[in-house]
């Protein structure tokens, strides 16, 4: 079924995975009656969605989307929008200076002012400041402003309204913990195609292209009051679901009291009506890397060999939906967030990208260096010593456009000073598709992966001291 978070696939995955770490016999953790953490989840979904304007009723998911997480239910009809440019305030340009936007709907552009050479105006370089990379940033100036509804246009529209695979996932509902506060943190939000946002001017409708030229030439912001009536409507359902994050603990020795977290998410997209999304790099291939890895521990244990360090192999849900199942984890831990020493997270480690199709044996390691130089030189030794596998650091970089740092379960505790590595294959063309079958894995490949995951969890296990964090996370 796709292992979709809550569904019944998920369900069966968690049922084996139990199994797994029993027949292992790893313990229970902390003070869990099982091997399952439960939580739930507040499921939103969409109910009717529109935009009118000028006697034109755009199309949800046709001209814009939005994400229900981030939206609350919301009618407005309005007597027109304020234009705000880029939507930026910032101490060297403001869109918002002058303007009145208190409880009024807002449209702006994506991304930020580009000199004619290529640089931006902001950082004087070819690098996009914060503005454009984090997507939080003009939500949240707005909110702070009392803005009722952002619209947002941006050139990726189009592209992404015409994937399938996009609008079959901003279809699926969305969720977040149930213990998170009700109601969307930000002003309601909506992204238009190009087109869309200029048929909003009505008969002003040269005026959007001109004033973004002008905006990037000059460097002077364009805001404006716009008269074309409006109305929007957004409805929302909300339900609940349960879900569950699978543990198994092999206790250590004299130093069993402080913990080494491995983990990998379990769940994927599940199933719509071109098939099933099977998810076996994404990440049935991380998954069953840390049931190796347990089988292997857990065998050492047995004849004699255990670790000094307790190890924790944790199997989370809800990644796919906004990493949840680790964010749950660190609001609710069940062995202390300050007795974890270091966090190795396994998300996609069975394919061979692009890059490395004529040298195979590589994975890319994210973090390592981030908050400790010594887990990073661990990391270094295991692979010189133990394994073929060569270590790429090509996304190993907070601003990497890709984001790919932000995007897995190690993030949710590298937030909360636990050092951490990131070990990811790379992207490939059936990501998040449902091509991403078994008959697409490299075994040979994932089995030195493996193995250097292995040593470097054996040697974090067994040091003197734990892995000390010497950096500053300020400063990466």
């Amino acid at each position: 079924e796709g292992r979709e978070t809550g569904k019944a696939g998920q369900q069966k995955a968690a049922d084996y995975l139990e199994a797994k770490f029993r027949g292992m016999g790893l313990k229970t953790a902390g003070d869990l009656k099982s091997y399952r953490q439960s939580f739930d989840l507040k499921q939103a979904s969409w109910g009717e969605v529109f935009v009118e304007s000028g006697g034109v009723r755009f199309g949800f998911l046709k001209d814009f989307y939005g994400w229900p997480g981030i939206n609350d239910a919301f009618y407005q009809e309005a007597e027109g929008f304020v234009f705000l440019g880029y939507g930026i305030e910032d101490s060297a340009y403001s869109d918002y200076e002058g303007m009145d936007v208190a409880d009024k709907v807002v449209l702006i552009m994506t991304g930020e002012p580009l000199q004619e050479d290529g640089n931006y105006w902001l950082t004087g370089t070819t690098q996009r400041s914060q503005w454009s990379l984090d997507w939080r940033k003009k939500l949240e100036t707005a909110t702070v402003h009392g803005v009722r509804a952002v619209l947002v246009a941006s050139p990726m529209t189009r592209g992404q309204l015409e994937q399938r695979s996009f609008v079959s996932y901003m279809s699926t509902p969305e969720m977040e913990l149930a213990s998170e506060s009700e109601g969307s943190p930000f002003s309601n939000s909506l992204y238009l195609t190009m087109e869309m946002a200029t048929s909003l001017f009505g008969k002003q409708g040269k005026l959007f292209d001109k004033s973004i030229a002008k905006i990037n030439k000059s460097f002077k912001p364009a805001s404006r009051e716009i008269v074309a009536p409006l109305t929007i409507k957004i409805e929302k359902s909300l339900s609940t679901i349960s879900s569950d994050n699978v543990l198994g603990l092999l206790p250590g020795t004299d130093r069993a009291d402080e913990y080494v977290l491995v983990t990998a998410h379990y769940d994927h997209l599940g199933r719509n009506e071109d098939g099933i999304f099977y998810g076996a790099d994404d990440n049935a291939s991380g998954t069953s890397t840390v049931l190796e890895i347990a089988e292997a521990m857990t065998t050492a244990a047995a004849n004699g060999f255990r670790p000094r360090r307790s190890i924790l192999f944790m199997t989370v849900s809800g990644e796919e939906k906004g990493l949840l199942g680790s964010e749950f984890y660190t609001e609710y831990p069940v062995i202390p967030m300050e007795k974890i020493v270091t966090n190795l997270n396994i998300d996609m480690v069975g394919r061979v990208d692009d890059a490395h199709a004529e040298q195979p044996n590589y994975i890319y390691v994210i973090g390592s260096n981030f908050l400790s130089t010594e887990l990073h030189a661990l990391n270094e030794k295991a692979a010189a010593t133990y394994s073929g596998i060569a270590l790429d650091y090509q996304y190993n970089n907070t601003d990497d456009p890709n984001r790919y740092y932000y995007r897995s379960d190690h993030y949710n505790f590298a937030k909360n000073g636990i050092p951490i590595i990131f070990y990811f294959n790379g992207s490939h063309a059936d990501y998040h598709k449902i091509t991403d079958k078994v008959e697409t894995m490299r075994f040979d490949i994932m089995q030195e992966r493996a193995r250097l995951i292995f040593h470097t969890l054996w040697a974090v296990a067994n040091t003197d001291h734990k892995p000390v964090v010497d950096v500053n996370p300020d400063n990466r």
